[in-house]
């Protein structure tokens, strides 16, 4: 693979070689140490970087690998970008809601990373990276107001929650999105050690595809943690915070796999006899709204409620019969094109993934995957876990697959998970801690100052309802609607749903079809009678979870 060299000498040990799912090269050691983790909890937010959420956090605490004192890699306040013949140099303080939706898909992550004029050749090496773009990209992308809007990142009392997690379990400061793209592959990685090859959001035309493509949905060469996870016999669940979980769109995944969280996630917990060892947990997207009430904190939502979501999470598990087995990881699927600089001056390469290669269907820019896109937060956090951790070693989302694999002994699915770092070695403790916090400190207040006023809350391209579906996260919450819709909807009815959505031109026209689905899909997820439960003749045979 261009760029990596498989070697026992490696000047950075921590950057896996390539290779094949369950082969490994020389100087690769593989944790497989029980712990005394049984169940794991993912929650993965949307498009925001580790320097924009906690660049300007002080953290101090115990290096997870040498055991001395540490600080996270975060921001000393000088770093810049110029734009216009003007500096912009980072801020403290950053506004609950963004003005627009920065630009987060290849070509604007290539610009951020890579500077304005920057060329990615198909198929070859990703250009030098100098974190030069990130200002220019944002004026691209219809930023109002100052162009320095982007390079703003949180203060502690700002984000109260996130904070509180980082100092009280483990903050790792080198977890970076798994491709230097968008949402939708970032994603994917959670889910599969890959992107199966999909280097951009989601196009109309893909989704009319996946869902004709036999058994329906988005698939994989090697299958998903989820099918490795039914080999093993290991139950899981999914808990939605809207009706459009992404999770939805996967090839295998059945609607009633996926539960309502405010419903039920704290009521299963509940249970003294938890009947699944795996969680992946979405939140809210309120594509339907203009992401006015999201707690995914996408960058048009209010950030506040993101917090909100996870102060909730936390506690739910934390005073649950299950927290004393637990591991709960929280991170963003992608930094959003929001500023981060990283101390080595750009993202390392990486191990692609091996199940596709350059060119091949949905590989639209020719990326190899042999780099990792920007740092985003993640935070791990169990009782098993010593207090005050600052994690330095390098994970991308398919460490996530690959904790899973080593807890529960499932088998890899790519190279990318084969020789990712994985969670579990965190988890030292015999005894389970008894210290940490039942409670999280308050949300921090919504200042109305720092609200955007509504006439400018979305790109006019995000509230006009005359603009074309193409573009952003919309087609893949569409696909989730669409696989959704299929599923739950008489067979004969398939030809004409399948027609209905390749007519959908405009985002109006998407936001209507979706709206109706929601009306189809919320009696499934909240079910007032045994009939409303039933499952569809032709619905997948996993059975419900």
């Amino acid at each position: 693979m261009p760029g990596t060299k498989i070697s026992d000498h490696r000047k950075d040990p921590r950057e896996p070689p390539p290779g094949k799912p369950g082969s490994l090269p020389p100087g690769i050691v593989r944790d497989h140490r029980k712990t005394g983790i049984e169940c794991i909890f993912v929650l993965m937010l949307e498009n925001r970087s580790f320097d924009h959420m906690l660049g300007f956090s002080p953290i101090e605490g115990t290096d997870a690998v040498t055991g001395k004192k540490t600080t996270i890699h975060g921001l000393k306040g000088t770093e810049s970008n110029t734009f216009g013949g003007k500096s912009y140099t980072v801020q403290q303080g950053a506004n609950n809601v963004m003005p627009v939706d920065p630009g987060h898909e290849f070509p604007d992550v290539l610009v951020q990373l890579c500077g304005p004029g920057a060329v990615y050749l198909h198929g070859g090496a990703y250009p030098a990276i100098n974190n030069s773009g990130f200002v220019a990209s944002y004026v691209h992308s219809g930023g109002t107001g100052s162009p320095g809007e982007i390079m703003k990142c949180y203060t502690p009392k700002e984000l109260p929650v996130l904070n509180a997690l980082a100092r009280e379990f483990v903050v790792c400061d080198n977890w970076y999105a798994s491709m230097p793209g968008p949402t939708w592959p970032n994603r994917m990685f959670a889910h599969a050690g890959s992107s199966g090859g999909l280097d951009h959001s989601p196009e109309d035309h893909e989704i009319i595809e996946w869902e004709t493509s036999p058994g329906g949905g988005f698939g994989f060469k090697n299958g998903t943690l989820y099918d490795q996870l039914n080999q093993a016999k290991i139950k899981f669940r999914f808990y939605a915070g809207d009706d459009f979980p992404m999770v939805a769109g996967l090839k295998g995944v059945s609607i009633f796999e996926i539960r309502d969280y405010s419903e039920h996630f704290a009521k299963d917990l509940q249970s003294q006899s938890l009947d699944f060892k795996y969680a992946f947990i979405e939140p809210s997207y309120d594509v339907l709204n203009h992401y006015r009430n999201v707690a995914s904190q996408h960058p048009l939502a209010n950030v506040t409620h993101g917090e909100a979501f996870i102060k909730a999470t936390y506690e739910t598990i934390r005073n649950s019969p299950v927290w004393a087995k637990s591991l709960l990881i929280i991170t963003w699927d992608e930094h959003g094109g929001f500023y981060d600089h990283v101390d080595s001056g750009k993202p390392p390469q990486c191990v692609a993934p091996g199940d596709t290669t350059p060119g091949a269907k949905y590989n639209q820019y020719g990326f190899t995957f042999e780099h990792y896109g920007p740092r985003v937060p993640a935070i791990v956090a169990s009782p098993l876990i010593p207090k005050n951790v600052i994690d330095h070693r390098i994970y991308d989302h398919s460490s996530i697959p690959a904790t899973a694999e080593r807890v529960f002994g499932a088998h890899e699915l790519t190279m990318r998970d084969s020789f990712a770092n994985g969670l579990n070695s965190l988890a030292q403790l015999k005894t389970a801690r008894t210290d940490a916090p039942k409670t999280l400190p308050a949300v921090a207040a919504e200042s109305m100052a720092l609200i955007t006023s509504a006439p400018v809350i979305g790109a006019a391209s995000m509230v006009n309802p005359e603009a074309p579906v193409k573009g952003g996260n919309l087609p893949g919450i569409l696909h989730s609607a669409l696989h959704q819709d299929l599923q739950i909807s008489d067979p004969k009815d398939r030809p004409a749903i399948i027609a209905r959505v390749q007519s959908i031109k405009t985002r109006g026209d998407a936001m209507r079809y979706m709206a109706e689905v929601q009306q189809k899909v919320r009696p499934r997820r909240h079910p007032t009678s045994t009939s409303a439960t039933r499952r569809p003749p032709t619905g997948p045979s996993r059975s419900p979870r």
